[in-house]
């Protein structure tokens, strides 16, 4: 076994070894959205394809089979949201070993299951990933459990780092790595590994701006805590990056990059229809990154860390992608309590090539019968100046409508 105390091409070297029967190999998708749009060659290294649906299981796989024998026959442990979950589940099903996971109570039902599916034991614990952490170290201290960490260990961070070995396999000249940053064990193994093969190569880390605690620990040259997190990008939602990561994160990403969460709902939205690509919103942090490089006809790679995602949050993401691009939109305006004027309406919408999606007539607003009737209209537009056109022309025949957020746009 090579020498941990630091990630070297020996470590690396292993754990692809071992893993080379277990993973599924990722292509690099080529993304002509995406290179039209920055400039740059771009490309998508799609681990939600990956066992488990992220890249989470190289890591936990590498550490479990590191494990001394006496280790692995006291049980594993650990605590996760999601991908760390499952591939902890799985790592485990494929060594015949038993494991524990405590999830967060708030988790998706869709992700209790399929760790549950995996064959191991789920735990719901706790309103967050910190407090299902703690509870987690209590059940190893007190059943004698091994605990796997989700991030802050060396040999999980071989194993993720195995990805840089794929890319550059794959794409030699590769310049940059687009790559998430939740607690750092992705991103201390695949910059430490990417920069041994190519050291040239430059690594950008990305955070959501509600919850950058790597980016902050890495300007104050220390580890720091965020005093609370806001993000829908709950994968990398971490308050604390891993200590033990953390110099390999400071010494080879070479920049950090902060995101807000609406970009990563557009990210969502353009990533699904270009690319037939579902990713959650921890995996899109690479792509939303992408129009903010200062790079111009550079080949660069983006890592889909993930695609585990529930329906609901799908539908969600994808109305709200919707609504932000106006695509979809709604207005309400009053109108006379008479026959004909919600076919005026429909007519004047038909014209201008407005698609209606709903429909909420109200004649109970008012008893003043001359503006006793509230129409709302949900439509599909073309985007905001489609949009824009058809609130003119309702003005145009003499209607006051106004916008309003959509109730619902799925049903």
């Amino acid at each position: 076994m090579p020498d941990l105390v630091s990630l070297n091409l020996d470590a690396f070297t292993e754990a692809r070894q071992i893993l080379e029967p277990v993973i599924t190999k990722t292509p690099l998708v080529y993304s002509r959205h995406y290179t039209r749009l920055t400039g740059n060659q771009v490309y998508f290294k799609p681990e939600n394809l990956q066992l488990t649906g992220a890249y989470k299981v190289r890591g936990a796989f590498v550490k479990i089979a590191r494990l001394p024998a006496d280790q692995k026959r006291r049980g594993l442990i650990t605590a996760s949201a999601g991908n760390h979950a499952q591939g902890v589940a799985l790592a485990a099903q494929l060594q015949k070993l038993k494991a524990t996971i405590v999830m967060p109570q708030t988790t998706p039902l869709v992700k209790v299951n399929n760790t549950k599916s995996y064959g191991a034991t789920v735990v719901l614990f706790g309103e967050n990933y910190d407090e299902a952490y703690a509870h987690a170290l209590e059940l190893a201290e007190d059943k004698g459990y091994t605990f796997v960490h989700p991030f802050n260990d060396l040999d999980v961070a071989s194993g993720q780092g195995t990805i840089a070995f794929e890319i550059l396999a794959d794409l030699p000249e590769t310049d940059a790595i687009i790559l998430p940053i939740g607690g750092g064990g992705l991103a201390a193994g695949v910059a430490t590994l990417a920069k041994i093969l190519r050291p040239e190569i430059e690594i950008i880390g990305v955070e959501p701006s509600g919850a950058a605690s790597m980016k902050w620990s890495v300007e104050q040259g220390q580890i720091c805590t965020l005093s609370h997190i806001d993000t829908i990008a709950d994968g990398v939602a971490v308050k604390t990056p891993g200590d033990i990561v953390f110099p390999f994160v400071r010494d080879h990403v070479d920049r950090f990059l902060a995101i807000d969460d609406i970009e990563l709902i557009d990210a969502f939205l353009t990533v699904m229809e270009t690319h037939k690509l579902i990713v959650e919103n921890a995996g899109l942090l690479s792509v939303a990154a992408l129009s903010h490089l200062d790079l111009k006809g550079k080949r660069v790679v983006s890592i889909l860390s993930g695609g585990n995602m529930d329906v609901i949050t799908m539908a969600s993401l994808v109305q709200h992608g919707l609504i932000n691009r106006g695509r979809v939109f709604t207005f309400s305006v009053l109108l006379p309590d008479r026959p004909g004027e919600l076919e005026r309406i429909a007519h004047i919408i038909a014209r201008q090539k407005g698609n209606i999606i709903r429909l909420e007539h109200n004649q109970f607003v008012s008893i003043n019968r001359n503006m006793a009737v509230e129409l709302k209209v949900t439509l599909e537009a073309f985007g905001h100046e489609h949009r824009d056109t058809i609130m003119q022309a309702l003005a145009d025949k003499g209607y006051q409508a106004k916008l309003a957020m959509p109730t619902a746009v799925f049903d």
